[in-house]
């Protein structure tokens, strides 16, 4: 097991990172918080708590009150929230309650937004279950849901008590899910941690293939890069927003899709790519860098393909929640293993990088798939 701490000027918790981690899970949070509360709440999905309630319970000597949220993008809406949070008042919950976020990064945002807006907040502690929420959204305390005009508009700062990362969880994850996920550790060696991306171009095999040892490597490479980034920037006034590299087309694609086509992964893996191609046309990458970094994503594909308008993509960046007024953010890769975040990209060349893109994502035509 390995251990990473995030310490930001709001808060300090450990991040823990390894197998059999559910199976010490209620001594391992009262160690975390001090002593378990009279109520304990768990929010996950029913798939989830199918699957592994036997395990989660077992080292609790009473069973935690769950909270259910169904699968997908389209419930991490304030519908939701108000539904939760009316469960949480009708079964007692105070300020003294604790709620556990027991599944992917749809539960842990709106578990803990939940947690921050039940009596102007609580505690709570991240379970993640896939490998997206393991590296990335279970740490840094970012917790939101989404409006229909976009997506994470509703949201706010709160940190976990501790987060645990038990990579047997990883075992019922889909191979998609899997890939999905790794765009994110993907993205964390691109922007900031070259020995990360070494790896990953070296080791493909062996973490597609769930190595144990492969797998921890990444996980804890990739919560160790973000947690140095939140310790700097808690509040994401500057360097945070590296975190956020393929995410304004990825975001663009989730909303013209309907939330129900790609994964969160793969649409930041097709943002990633245009991103690349944005930072080869000013210059920031070189030829041989941008086919290197190129490479690397198709490492960890499939993608999806996408059949969308480059305009619309580009409309639907502008709601992005990082713009500042007319400034459009925009974060390029710089070489390998950095980043930078720029306010000057225009409409065309953001055009330029969408059409691009979803020139490689072009649907393969019938034909050609049945001649292939």
């Amino acid at each position: 097991m390995q251990t990473i701490r995030v310490h930001t000027p709001s808060a300090k918790y450990t991040v823990y990172a390894g197998s059999g981690l559910l199976a010490t899970l209620a001594p391992s949070i009262t160690k975390a918080i001090g002593k378990l509360p009279k109520r304990v709440f768990v929010l996950t999905s029913p798939e989830i708590w199918a699957l592994w309630r036997e395990r989660f319970c077992a080292s609790f000597a009473e069973e935690p009150i769950v909270l259910f949220l169904a699968p997908g993008e389209r419930h991490k809406n304030l519908r939701s929230v108000e539904k939760i949070l009316r469960q949480m008042s009708t079964a007692g919950a105070d300020r003294s309650s604790l709620l556990i976020a027991f599944g992917g990064g749809i539960v842990g945002d709106v578990g803990g937004f939940v947690a921050a807006i039940y009596m102007r907040g609580i505690q709570y502690i991240q379970v993640p279950t896939t490998f997206l929420s393991q590296v990335d959204s279970s740490v840094g305390g970012k917790t939101g849901v989404n409006l229909p005009e976009g997506k994470n508009l509703v949201g706010s700062f709160h940190h976990p008590r501790a987060v645990f990362a038990d990579m047997d969880l990883l075992a019922t994850l889909p191979d998609r899910e899997l890939r999905a996920g790794l765009f994110e550790s993907v993205k964390a060696g691109i922007i900031r941690d070259r020995a990360l991306l070494k790896y990953m171009e070296s080791n493909a095999p062996a973490i597609l293939g769930r190595d144990p040892k492969a797998l921890e490597k990444v996980i804890a490479a990739s919560i160790r890069m973000k947690a140095e980034v939140v310790g700097l920037d808690e509040r994401e006034g500057g360097l945070r927003m590296i975190l956020n590299l393929g995410h304004t087309l990825g975001h663009a694609i989730e909303s013209a899709t309907g939330y129900r086509k790609l994964l969160h992964g793969e649409a930041v893996g097709w943002g990633i790519i245009a991103a690349l191609y944005l930072g080869k046309l000013r210059g920031t990458v070189t030829e041989p860098q941008f086919d290197r970094l190129m490479h690397l994503v198709y490492l960890y594909g499939p993608l999806p393909a996408l059949k969308l308008n480059p305009q619309r993509l580009v409309d639907a960046s502008a709601k992005d929640k990082k713009h500042l007024g007319d400034r459009r953010r925009f974060v390029l890769p710089v070489g390998i293993g950095d980043s930078v975040v720029v306010e000057d990209v225009t409409t065309e060349e953001l055009l330029e990088a969408a059409r691009y893109m979803l020139a490689l994502a072009k649907p393969v035509p019938e034909k050609a798939e049945a001649n292939a």
